[in-house]
């Protein structure tokens, strides 16, 4: 019976010192702002008001607080991830799984309610902004394309993607050549995609570059082949963990980011809507591309890399993500203006055509309501191109 008591004792005294080990841990540890790893900002420490006791949210906050400052956090959702891989056997972990080094995430099934609500949208800005002009569009794959199905994993059925797609454009009572479909998959293959993260290494992309070109009768004006680099010089960021690293919680060799330059891209400068952004009394005031004091930047913002605010080292690339972008090119062949509806995989592809193109205007309907970009963008005479990748096309309701 004694012999008893003490092991209570014993686990009782130990789950407590446990607990108040934990909780000065809590206390003491440094408390970063950001998770590299999962590229993602952490919970602040919330507010105590009467407002938030009522509504309830000081708990809510102080739960997801408490969760992104768990001492040896990163260590723990690493634990997990090896159990749920070599003990449970599962092939995947959060959505994560990898084959032959590289890490994807799962996307399934087809929202066919989605395509159509893409296709909706993309009739809407043609009528309003660019009624008799021809527009083309094309759909880069996600990895699980050369992935998924191959691996036994769940896989979207992209062809009826692009046919389903392909017949709602045309439903619209337009002419047939008010859209018209750039094929771009055939160019592309798992090499080309980075191996922690979802964007295509834009090193690997020059004859994506130079088919879209191509498609708009503007192949003529790039000088680089789509098999060599020499009229480029490559630069490279070492240490790249995309997305996926953070998200699948193990161990992977970091990417190499390459980003290629010219005497071209080096002339090339970008202006941003949110860049131009006045504060103060002219608060919500945006200074024109064309305005005196109207910030420009370069095409490659390697400042990205240290600034607290950026998350993702691809940012390098026009700056990230961003709602309207104009990037001029002083140094390009013509005067011919490229309009582009866009994701995040255009922001490397952009630098590419700038050979091509005097102008180019990136416009990602993520951050823009569609509605208000005629108050910055004319598009007359202009090239239309929408490029997105699968996973907006999947999920179009996240467009404005």
């Amino acid at each position: 019976m004694k012999e008893c008591k003490w092991k209570r004792r014993i686990t009782i005294y130990g789950f407590v010192l446990c607990l108040v080990s934990m909780m000065v841990l809590m206390v003491i540890s440094p408390k970063d702002t950001v998770s590299s790893a999962e590229r993602r900002r952490l919970a602040e420490k919330p507010r105590l008001t009467a407002q938030s006791l009522l509504d309830k949210s000081f708990m809510d906050d102080t739960e997801q607080y408490l969760l992104d400052h768990f001492p040896f956090r990163g260590g723990l959702r690493r634990i997990k991830a090896y159990f749920a891989y070599d003990v449970l056997r599962q092939k995947e972990n959060n959505d994560i799984y990898v084959v032959d080094g590289h890490a994807a995430k799962l996307e399934y099934p087809l929202n066919e309610a989605s395509i159509k609500r893409l296709a909706a949208k993309m009739n809407k800005l043609r009528q309003q902004y660019f009624p008799d002009q021809t527009a083309w569009y094309a759909i880069v794959p996600d990895k699980n394309y050369f992935l998924a199905e191959q691996n036994g994993f769940p896989s979207m059925d992209y062809e009826r993607m692009g046919s389903l797609l392909s017949q709602e454009l045309r439903a619209v009572s337009v002419p047939d050549t008010a859209f018209r479909y750039m094929d771009i998959v055939s160019d592309l293959t798992i090499d080309d995609y980075y191996h922690t993260d979802t964007h295509w290494r834009q090193e690997r992309i020059l004859e994506v570059a130079r088919r879209a070109a191509d498609a708009l009768g503007m192949g003529d004006f790039l000088s680089f082949s789509p098999e060599g680099l020499s009229a480029f010089t490559e630069n490279k960021i070492k240490d790249f963990y995309g997305v996926y690293y953070g998200q699948a919680a193990l161990p992977m060799d970091p990417d190499i980011i390459v980003y290629l330059t010219s005497e071209v891209t080096d002339a090339a400068r970008v202006w941003s809507l949110e860049e131009n952004m006045q504060n103060g009394k002219n608060a919500g005031r945006v200074l024109q591309p064309d305005e005196e004091g109207a910030v420009w930047k370069a095409v490659y913002q390697t400042e990205k890399l240290d600034d607290e605010k950026s998350l993702d080292k691809y940012d390098v690339f026009v700056g990230g993500a961003s709602s309207l972008q104009v990037i001029r090119s002083p140094k390009a062949a013509t005067q011919r203006r490229l309009i582009m509806f866009r994701d995040s995989y255009t922001s490397s592809l952009a630098p590419l055509l700038l050979e091509a193109y005097g102008e180019i205007v990136l416009i990602d309907l993520r951050y823009i309501d569609a509605a208000r970009i005629g108050a910055y963008v004319d598009f007359a005479g202009a090239d239309i191109l929408f490029l997105y990748n699968t996973s907006i096309v999947n999920h179009s309701e996240m467009l404005k």
